[in-house]
């Protein structure tokens, strides 16, 4: 058998490393799920989509406007989106020329919120909630605050619910209407 010199550990040791450095979960490595700002690319993708729409005059001040407009329809994730870039009424900073400006210059939307991400790390920790499939889902062993998050995110509200069957009835009747995925309208 071969004998192994100190050399050969280092080489394997280098090796180790280097392995684990460039692996795709490693730490000093973006993965794709955490190097994509989904809340803020899709909803400034809209918001862009729907200027072009408008035949806006792309200046700083109708940008900004049109956004503290589209942010007045805004809910979930995409609402705390505008309290983080202060268009929102009661957001305590105000960067909406991080947006207008390079939105003038028809900066691509992902380049734009890479740049909010350094002025507000939240801004790309943002995630859309993932849709319930109820086919799949045994309702009846969620928690009631599970249930009532359900009929949260739906916009529906059990008055009479005393018990954790009446969450599950409503949310089965009313489940039909909601199914589909809600359309993305324009802003």
């Amino acid at each position: 058998m071969a004998r192994r010199g100190p050399l050969h550990g280092c080489i394997l040791a280098t090796l180790l490393v280097a392995a684990l450095c460039l692996s795709p979960g490693a730490k000093g490595a973006p993965s794709a799920t955490e190097a994509r700002c989904e809340v803020c690319q899709d909803f400034l993708e809209r918001f862009y989509s729907s200027l072009k729409a408008k035949h806006s005059d792309f200046s700083m001040a109708s940008i900004e406007e049109e956004l503290i407009k589209a942010c007045i329809n805004a809910k979930g994730k995409e609402l705390r989106l505008c309290y983080y870039l202060g268009a929102t009424e009661d957001a305590a900073t105000k960067i909406l020329t991080e947006v207008s400006r390079p939105m003038r210059a028809v900066t691509p939307v992902t380049k734009i919120c890479e740049k909010l991400k350094k002025a507000d790390i939240q801004i790309c920790e943002l995630k859309h909630e993932r849709q319930l499939d109820l086919t799949s889902v045994d309702l009846s062993k969620m928690r009631v605050a599970e249930l009532k998050k359900i009929l949260d995110s739906w916009g529906e509200v059990c008055r009479a619910c005393a018990e954790k069957t009446d969450f599950v009835n409503l949310i089965k009747e009313v489940a039909p209407k909601h199914s589909a995925p809600p359309a993305k309208t324009d802003l």
